[in-house]
């Protein structure tokens, strides 16, 4: 399984793109796949958790 699986599959089932959470989370969309190929502090995760959310609302 790769690392942030569920946030993968999450930023996919709310049929989100990478470079939309990237943009909400405030970095480039380079940066957020480095992000997400690494396992996450509580800090970034949370951070994307909230872009995911605020996406979420305006979709």
């Amino acid at each position: 399984m790769k690392a942030n699986q569920d946030l993968r599959d999450l930023i996919y089932t709310e049929r989100l793109r990478n470079w939309q959470v990237a943009e909400k989370v405030g970095i480039t969309d380079s940066r957020f796949s480095v992000w997400l190929r690494t396992p996450l502090n509580e800090k970034r995760r949370s951070r994307v958790l909230k872009a995911i959310d605020e996406l979420k609302t305006i979709e």
